[in-house]
């Protein structure tokens, strides 16, 4: 009886470790784009950053520093880009980032987005009700040299 007893136990640790490394595996790989990349245009950096399960974008760099002058919000208007919270709520899932928005300051328009990660290369698209109809933009991760 004891074997058993000792062997249900030895079976059941196994068991849990291997599911603990398992999900850090994931979580691990989820946080492959936790970084700084540069917009499709080279005129801004974004830094992708966790907030619980959560990845978030922010404007930490600007070419041209200037106001969200397209924001609908008329009190928001008057803010800087610079800093301002563009990528918000993505949940990482079998390789992809999606549930997510994307705040384009060129149009003060908030889109459906989700996003994937190719080595360097951050793919992200914008869209309105489906995926269909939208538009891909690639952000490259600004090398670390």
């Amino acid at each position: 009886m004891n074997i058993k007893l000792t062997l249900a136990a030895l079976l059941t640790s196994l068991f849990l470790q291997l599911s603990i490394a398992a999900v850090k595996t994931k979580a691990n790989e989820a946080d492959k784009i936790l970084g700084v990349f540069w917009s499709p245009k080279k005129d801004a950096k974004i830094e992708i950053y966790k907030k619980g399960n959560c990845y978030y974008g922010k404007s930490i760099w600007v070419a041209t520093p200037r106001k969200d002058t397209e924001n609908p919000n008329v009190t928001l208007q008057k803010r800087e880009i610079l800093g301002i919270e563009l990528l918000s709520n993505f949940k990482y899932n079998s390789g992809e980032y999606s549930n997510g928005l994307i705040y384009d300051p060129e149009s003060g328009n908030t889109y459906n987005c989700k996003m994937s990660l190719n080595g360097n290369k951050l793919k992200v698209r914008g869209f309105i009700g489906i995926s269909l109809f939208g538009r891909t933009e690639i952000f490259e991760r600004v090398s670390s040299k």
